[in-house]
């Protein structure tokens, strides 16, 4: 016969269990009993975690439709009218908007204005390639200098036109520099139609190096050291080293500037507006645009003209993607 000891319970009496033991336990025998609104409780937590991401989604998907496709198709609407952005009714025109548009040269004409930032674009690109590969490696200042070229790409438009504006006058800081090298009669930088867009091209390398600086960059630091080692063990300089191992690792960013480059040329703006306001043979075709829809009231007209330069870069990029497809780079 066991003897229990004083305070403890006797030996063959049933465990007793703690108070949140008992409630487990009695709310584990409801489920398994399948007590009424389980079932349903389950189903509705289940239905809110499928429904969570979409709840999230739809505040961003609803300002894309608002602020960029509903004007989209608002724009092909008022693109076979003749509206002039006041009145209440719009006659439709039909493609006349889109003939005018390919028929008048006075606005097609512009495109080749776009020529001159297109080729500026190359030597961007070219600059920026030359610093992203001399500052990827170990080189004293190196912070410094990034800091140098990405910071023009910081400051607003605006200010950087009226810089460059007070840059480009006569007798302003450029020909005072100038003036000290001994060219006492230098161009009108923003008079000469021979000269303009170039200096306006100008500007917008100095702008936009930094971008391609940062992407060409970002792309060369990448590239695992462990091939740059390689390369030295087997003799190959640092320029064969750029072509061998640089130049097929940075592929898709090259790419990417390309496209930036074709649709940057094509719908410049603020520069050219703020320093010329599209003078002496300097309107590209967005100010064209602005001016058509604002100082001739014919939105019709603009907003084909509109269409037809979004139709322009997206017909340039598929070519751009097809002749340089995006292929996965194996430097190994």
């Amino acid at each position: 016969m066991a003897i229990a000891t004083p305070g403890s319970a006797p030996a063959d009496a049933p465990a007793v269990l703690s108070a949140p033991a008992r409630a487990r336990r009695l709310r584990g025998s409801r489920r398994a009993a399948g007590a009424p609104g389980a079932g349903s409780r389950g189903a509705g937590r289940g239905i809110v975690q499928r429904l969570t991401p979409w709840l999230f989604l739809s505040g961003a998907v609803g300002l894309l439709l608002l602020f960029t496709y509903w004007p989209a198709v608002n724009l092909f609407y008022f693109s076979v009218t003749d509206w002039d952005g006041i009145d209440l009714t719009k006659n439709f025109v039909g493609l006349d908007n889109y003939v005018q548009v390919f028929t008048d040269p006075r606005i097609f004409s512009v495109f080749g204005v776009s020529l001159y930032y297109f080729a500026a674009s190359f030597a961007q690109m070219a600059i920026a390639l030359y610093f992203a590969v001399i500052l990827s490696f170990s080189t004293r200042f190196s912070s410094l200098f990034r800091g140098i070229l990405f910071f023009p790409y910081l400051i607003n438009g605006v200010a950087i036109g009226f810089v460059f504006l007070y840059l480009f006058q006569p007798g302003g800081t450029l020909d005072t520099v100038l003036g000290w090298f001994g060219l006492a009669d230098p161009p009108q930088w923003l008079g000469d139609p021979d000269v303009v867009n170039w200096s306006l091209a100008g500007t917008s390398v100095w702008r936009y190096t930094g971008l391609n600086f940062v992407l060409f960059l970002g792309a060369i630091q990448s590239i695992p050291r462990e091939l740059y080692e390689a390369a030295e063990l087997d003799g190959a300089n640092k320029w064969q080293q750029f072509w061998s191992i640089i130049a097929p690792g940075i592929r898709r960013i090259i790419g990417l500037s390309f496209i930036l480059a074709i649709a940057g040329s094509l719908s410049v703006f603020e520069v050219p507006f703020i320093m010329t306001g599209g003078a002496n043979g300097s309107s590209t075709f967005v100010i064209q645009t602005l001016q058509t829809a604002f100082s001739f009231r014919q939105v019709g007209l603009a907003s084909a003209m509109a269409v037809v330069l979004l139709t322009i870069v997206l017909v340039v990029t598929w070519i751009q993607r097809r002749v340089f497809p995006d292929e996965k780079v194996d430097l190994t």
